[in-house]
């Protein structure tokens, strides 16, 4: 729907970016034991390891700044595809 939607509002000056993250380190993995967490993290192809805050935020900066960038979806998951 992303670029439906970036389409649709393109004449308000309105853009619509999507950010499709990965694996990334936040309270819900933390509930985890480390095993778990380590295993996981070890699934994405590189950097093998999950992924942290900061570097989502650094993602939205960089889209937020770059006024190019409209109805595009943006993947942040080092290269991990999930199973179905």
């Amino acid at each position: 729907m992303t670029l439906p939607i970036a389409r649709d509002l393109a004449p308000l000056g309105i853009r619509v970016v999507t950010i499709a993250p990965g694996l990334f380190s936040t309270p819900l993995l933390a509930g985890l034991p480390e095993k778990v967490r380590n295993f996981l993290g070890q699934q994405v192809p590189f950097p093998s390891r999950l992924g942290h805050p900061a570097e989502y935020a650094h993602l939205v900066q960089a889209l937020a700044e770059n006024p190019m960038i409209n109805g595009e979806v943006v993947r942040l998951d080092g290269a991990l595809r999930m199973q179905p």
